[in-house]
């Protein structure tokens, strides 16, 4: 199946290299452009794209705002946003993982890495750029919002301790393969774990199981050295 693209960046430029290079691939495809946060929902509820690519900084409405509205939406549930950011370790990325993104990347990135971002966050799974390192991911997430709603705190109280392991481990960046191989199980075993995790907790995908992980204190920042 092809995966549809919905571009928000206010750069021209930008968008249309983003497209030459999308729409060269056999498996994506662009279904539109917005050039503000306000028309990226908008062509969003109409369209309805596997992955909106969010630039943070637009006029108007923002890629955070955008972000937010987009991912509370209940009929763009399927619908994952991916940040793209010249600054890719700031609050701004923070804030637009607990809106509801499910990963970034920089600017700078290179045509294949964004191309698998795209399938990746598609499928799912989190995204977080690779030069972002896990302790200021954590800082950041666990600042200036440290707690967490209620209602989420009692649904992490309804997991088994298994899941609690697990959705430690996926805060921590490990993905499904090594889970299996440092509980010892499975990698079907570690996934089916994540996914009972995702459920009950109600998050969209891994990126939002690191959120509620950090907010809720199930897993502490690395403090900086």
């Amino acid at each position: 199946m092809t995966i549809s693209v919905l571009l928000a960046d206010d750069q021209t430029l930008l968008r249309s290299t983003f497209r030459m290079l999308i729409d060269s691939t056999d498996d994506l495809e662009v279904i539109g452009e917005a050039a503000d946060g306000q028309e990226a929902i908008d062509l969003a509820r109409s369209q309805h794209p596997d992955v909106v690519l969010m630039d943070i900084r637009m006029p108007g409405t923002d890629g955070l705002a955008a972000t937010a509205v987009i991912c509370a939406d209940p009929d763009l549930a399927t619908t994952r946003v991916l940040i793209l950011t010249t600054f890719e370790i700031d609050e701004y990325v923070a804030q637009a993982l607990r809106a509801g993104a499910s990963g970034f990347l920089g600017k700078d990135v290179a045509a294949d890495d964004l191309l698998d971002g795209i399938r990746t966050v598609a499928a799912g799974e989190a995204l977080l750029s690779p030069n972002a390192t896990r302790s200021l991911i954590g800082r950041f997430l666990a600042t200036p919002e440290p707690t967490a709603p209620a209602e989420v705190h009692e649904r992490l109280a309804a997991l088994t301790a298994r899941e609690r392991e697990v959705v430690a481990l996926v805060a921590e960046g490990k993905a499904n393969e090594q889970i299996a191989e440092q509980l010892f199980v499975s990698p079907l075993t570690a996934r089916t774990h994540v996914h009972r995790a995702m459920a009950k907790l109600d998050a969209r995908d891994r990126a939002q199981l690191v959120v509620i992980a950090y907010q809720t204190g199930l897993v502490r920042p690395t403090p900086l050295p």
